[in-house]
C-alpha cells in the first residue's frame, strides 16, 4: 500500500468559518494527505469581519512542539511544511528553524510559503516587521512561494504594467531561491474585469490559468489558504506543477460555486468536499513564451 503522505501546517487558526488552517487543513485531508495543523494565532473568527477575541501564540511553541513531534519518532515522516499568517517575525523565524530541522531528518522535504501580507482590495494587514521577514528570510528558504499581486508587488517594489510585467517580477523572485512562484491573484492594467487570474512560473515552465470570477455581495476569505494547500497537496501526491496548478483552480472554483449557491459568507468546505476532490470543471493553463 502506498505511504500516505504527512504535511505540517503552520498558519492561522478561526474558531468560526474558515481561514489559515480552518480553510486548508479539511480540504488537504479530503484529498488524502495526513495533515499536521499548528496554529499561529488562534482568533474566534477572520478579521474581515471588524471584530474577533483571540491571541498570537507564543514563537517559542513552534520549536516546543516540533521537539514533541521529535520526541515520538515522527519528525522524519514529515514531508512538507506549509507556513501561512504570521503573528510575528519571531515566528517565522522559528518556522524557519523548524524547517531545517525537519529536513535534516528528512532531506526530501518540500517547504510551500505563502507570503501572506494581505489582499490586493484589502490593504497590507501584518506588521512591517513580519513584511519584511518575508521579504528577506523566508523565501531564500521556501521550495514555493505562493504570493497574490499585493504580495508580489512588495517583493518586487513596484506594481506591474501588463501581464508579460506580472510574468517578469514572478520570475525575478526565482533568483531569491524557491523553484516555482505561484501567483494566486493577478491584478495589471487591462486584465479583463470578469476573470480571475493566476500566474505559476519556474525557470523552464510558465503558465497562465483564467477561470470566471464570481460575483459576491463580499468577496469569501481563505481562498488564498485553500488555494496554497491544494497546490501543495497535488504536488505531494504525485502531480506536475503544471497539474496541481489545474487542479487547484477546479477545486477552488467548485468550493467558490458552492458558496455561492448558498449565499454565504464563508467558504463551503464540508457541502464542497466531494467536489474538491474529483472536480467537475476543468481548467486549462495556457504557457506563456
Amino acid at each position: 500500500m502506498k505511504r500516505t503522505p504527512q504535511l505540517l501546517s503552520i498558519q492561522s487558526h478561526v474558531v468560526f468559518g474558515h481561514a489559515g488552517n480552518s480553510a486548508a487543513v479539511f480540504p488537504m485531508q479530503r484529498l488524502g494527505v495526513n495533515v499536521w495543523p499548528l496554529h499561529t494565532v488562534q482568533f474566534s473568527n477572520h478579521t474581515q469581519y471588524g471584530q474577533w477575541a483571540g491571541e498570537a501564540m507564543a514563537a517559542q511553541q513552534i520549536p516546543a512542539l516540533v521537539d514533541g513531534i521529535d520526541a515520538i519518532g515522527e519528525l522524519g515522516n514529515c514531508d512538507a511544511v506549509l507556513s501561512g499568517y504570521l503573528g510575528s517575525a519571531e515566528q517565522g523565524r522559528a518556522i524557519l528553524a523548524a524547517v531545517s530541522r525537519i529536513r535534516l531528518a528528512n532531506p526530501r522535504l518540500i517547504y510551500l510559503c505563502d507570503p501572506v501580507m494581505g489582499h490586493p482590495q484589502k490593504g497590507c494587514s501584518v506588521a512591517p516587521e513580519v513584511g519584511a521577514f518575508l521579504l528577506e528570510e523566508a523565501a531564500a528558504v521556501a521550495d514555493y512561494l505562493c504570493p497574490n499581486q499585493l504580495e508580489l508587488d512588495s517583493f518586487c517594489g513596484r506594481s506591474p504594467r501588463s501581464l508579460d510585467d506580472c510574468v517578469e517580477m514572478a520570475r525575478s523572485l526565482l533568483a531569491r531561491g524557491p523553484q516555482a512562484i505561484l501567483v494566486k491573484h493577478l491584478e495589471y492594467p487591462g486584465k479583463p474585469a470578469d476573470c480571475f487570474e493566476t500566474l505559476l512560473v519556474s525557470a523552464s515552465e510558465c503558465w497562465h490559468l483564467r477561470r470566471p470570477l464570481l460575483a459576491f455581495p463580499r468577496q469569501p476569505v481563505g481562498v488564498g489558504d485553500l488555494t496554497s494547500g491544494l497546490f501543495l497537496c497535488r504536488l505531494l501526491l504525485g502531480d506536475s506543477l503544471r497539474d496541481a496548478f489545474e487542479f487547484s483552480a477546479a477545486a477552488v472554483h467548485e468550493v467558490l460555486l458552492e458558496t455561492q449557491a448558498c449565499a454565504s459568507y464563508e467558504l463551503q468546505l464540508v457541502r464542497a468536499q466531494d467536489r474538491i476532490a474529483h472536480p467537475r470543471v476543468k481548467f486549462a493553463a495556457s504557457r506563456l513564451a
